[in-house]
């Protein structure tokens, strides 16, 4: 293959449009097509402007001929998408959930294996340095952990209407869990044993619940949970919460509060964590405090559209060098079906014990 790998991007979206960017801004790549059944009307950034324009994706595979696809639709069509690429012999960036499903996940891997082709899923959090360190702290904190995070979205205008798109497939707590329960397999590095979830249906413009919570229990003792919502109607109080909590202590991220704090629907948000509070539970022989709470600063992290090109650089690497992606793409598949056994406990009003 030729030091330029061929891309074509498939939806120009919010996350389409800053994985495009960073093609557009990177060496290594070269777009050969932009898809998307609006692409005739949607407005481009200049920088995209002039690169070549589909409407169908069959005919953009055979006509741009790509090494390479980027998947950046709505969830529901990733595993069409995504096995219609491996066909074509091309490398595949997916954003995330992998899929919908358990199966179309394992059929998703199955088939970049088989084709012996890279597969790299938008787990932001996994290039984010801040992030990393968080995690970093939360392994050194002992065993079990208990690990509490949220992440709701007060969402209207253009906002609301991208959540609304994405509940006609999956809910709130799967599209945006699988970052954090992936964050969580992470700190522990176990197994999954036993998954609860409950929901609540808050708006009558919605298809599925657009609110929920989940509870995970770990091999090791370790437990976490998640909360998800979208909508008009969720709060701003506590939207943001990413505590992690271990016998030798506390790590947690604490953003920005005041006149400068993001509000819940900035993608920016999503990612930041300006800086972390990390607190020591040695005591003296008084049963005080021996060491006093530390912060790192955060304040130089990267911006989302940074973070895309971090992706990139990953999925760049992949292709180029061979880097082995197994981990990569079982976590993937690992933590959709922790969110997904959510779900169906909804579903059922009964805990789900995972296999």
């Amino acid at each position: 293959m030729a030091t330029k790998v061929k891309i074509l991007v498939v939806g120009v979206g919010n996350m389409g449009r800053s994985h495009a960017l960073a093609y557009h801004t990177m060496d290594g790549f070269e777009i050969v097509g932009l898809v998307s059944p609006s692409i005739k009307t949607r407005e481009l950034p200049d920088e995209l402007a002039g690169y070549p324009k589909f409407t169908d994706y069959d005919a953009a595979l055979a006509d741009a001929k790509p090494d390479a696809v980027s998947i950046n639709t709505y969830p529901d069509s990733y595993a069409d998408l995504a096995l219609k690429a491996f066909d074509a012999d091309c490398h595949v960036f997916m954003e995330k959930p992998i899929a919908t499903n358990a199966a179309d996940a394992e059929k998703i891997v199955g088939a970049a294996r088989a084709k012996n082709k890279k597969l790299v899923v938008g787990y932001i959090l996994r290039v984010h340095p801040a992030w990393q360190e968080f995690i970093r702290q939360a392994q050194g904190l002992g065993k079990p952990l208990v690990m509490r995070m949220n992440l709701n979205q007060q969402s209207k205008g253009e906002a609301w209407g991208w959540h609304r798109n994405l509940m006609e497939s999956l809910t709130p707590l799967v599209d945006c869990g699988v970052h954090y329960v992936d964050v969580m397999c992470q700190m522990t590095g176990a197994k999954p044993v036993r998954v609860h979830g409950i929901g609540a249906k808050l708006s009558a413009d919605t298809k599925m619940q657009n609110y929920g919570h989940l509870h995970v229990e770990f091999d090791d003792g370790s437990v976490g949970w998640y909360e998800a919502g979208w909508g008009p109607m969720m709060s701003e109080v506590a939207f943001f919460v990413k505590d992690v909590v271990g016998p030798k202590g506390h790590v947690s991220i604490v953003p920005k509060t005041g006149s400068d704090a993001a509000s819940s629907d900035n993608i920016d948000s999503h990612t930041q964590t300006n800086s972390l509070l990390v607190h020591s539970a040695e005591l003296d022989d008084n049963d005080n405090f021996v060491n006093e709470d530390t912060w790192i600063s955060m304040a130089d992290e990267p911006g989302h559209d940074d973070l895309c090109y971090r992706e990139q650089e990953v999925f760049y690497k992949a292709i180029t060098e061979g880097t082995d992606l197994s981990e990569h793409m079982d976590s993937a598949v690992n933590s959709l079906k922790i969110v997904l056994a959510a779900d169906e406990s909804i579903k059922l009003g009964e805990v789900v014990h995972m296999s």
